[in-house]
């Protein structure tokens, strides 16, 4: 039995003794049936919209699933190599024009132009001039493991 069954139950027992809805108890309990009525159908409504909403996260964790097994590689799969090579020629990183820097003030990383006066430019962050800063090649001596 459903609590709305439950409800409709109780409410009927209160009729079937044929209780007196003017004396004062009569009324607090035609009252409490009532609310109990308005409870269990709100409830029901309550529990579809839950139901209806389980299935659409359950089909959007299907989706994701989905978009995950697209997206992300696990540790065993590898680059399929014409993936790879099509990657490399959408993408060339070192024919930008364009220079990383690191703010000294504020530690934000800049992208910057390379035909820029590096003494003229300001940190978009910070607005601090990015003075003198030396780019680096990544073939210098002055700097052992460089990455830049």
């Amino acid at each position: 039995m459903d609590i709305r069954e439950n409800a409709a139950y109780i409410k009927g027992l209160a009729d079937g003794y044929e209780l007196d809805k003017n004396s004062k108890e009569g009324k607090i309990i035609s009252s409490m049936l009532s609310l109990l009525s308005d409870m269990a159908e709100k409830i029901d409504e309550l529990e579809g919209e839950c139901a209806e909403l389980r299935e659409y996260i359950e089909e959007i964790d299907e989706d994701l699933g989905l978009l995950e097994d697209d997206f992300y590689l696990d540790e065993e799969e590898e680059f399929d190599e014409e993936f790879e090579s099509d990657f490399d020629d959408d993408f060339e990183s070192d024919d930008s024009g364009y220079d990383e820097l690191v703010c000294p003030s504020c530690g934000e990383v800049i992208c910057v132009d390379e035909s820029l006066e590096l003494s003229e430019v300001t940190c978009p962050a910070c607005g601090e001039k990015l003075g003198d800063i030396e780019l680096c090649d990544g073939n210098c001596s002055s700097c052992e493991g460089c990455e830049e």
